[in-house]
């Protein structure tokens, strides 16, 4: 089976020349999806990007940390693994070569998840490997994805 997703990508950075020059223009644009909320992005500020905006390392890293905490929710339901937070300050490091192009060399996800009961631990940390190998996102990648999951108690 397949599933077909839809995005419109607006460029609305043109500060009155186009692209006359690399600095003559923002690097600014909008997200769109049918029925949902405008994503305002940009570029990293690296590359001459809106600090106040997404930028495409930012949604890629967040598309693979999502990915993986709403399998790991799923799981957990179905282990009766009570979750009462999830938390993951996911980390990338993105490696630009001398040609200017670059890729993701790693991404390590660093989920808090809090659980109703202490005998929910063990098996709460287990089932973030089986998240990992069902994540759509991460089965497209070809770097290493990690985890460092914590679990709590509440």
């Amino acid at each position: 089976m397949n599933h077909h997703y839809h995005v419109t990508i607006s460029w609305t950075g043109n500060s009155g020349t186009g692209t006359s020059a690399y600095t003559a223009y923002e690097r600014d644009h909008s997200i769109k999806a049918e029925g949902k909320p405008v994503l305002l992005g940009s570029s990293d500020p690296a590359f001459r990007g809106d600090a106040t905006r997404y930028n495409p390392e930012e949604l890629f890293l967040a598309s693979l940390s999502s990915c993986h905490m709403l399998w790991y929710l799923h799981f957990c339901a179905e282990a009766n693994i009570i979750v009462m937070e999830y938390r993951d300050q996911a980390a990338g490091t993105l490696t630009v070569n001398e040609s200017g192009s670059g890729h993701f060399t790693e991404v390590i996800l660093k989920p808090e998840v809090v659980v109703a009961k202490s005998s929910m631990k063990h098996k709460a940390l287990e089932l973030h490997k089986k998240a990992h190998k069902f994540c759509f996102i991460a089965n497209s990648c070809n770097f290493p994805v990690k985890h460092e999951p914590l679990i709590r108690v509440k």
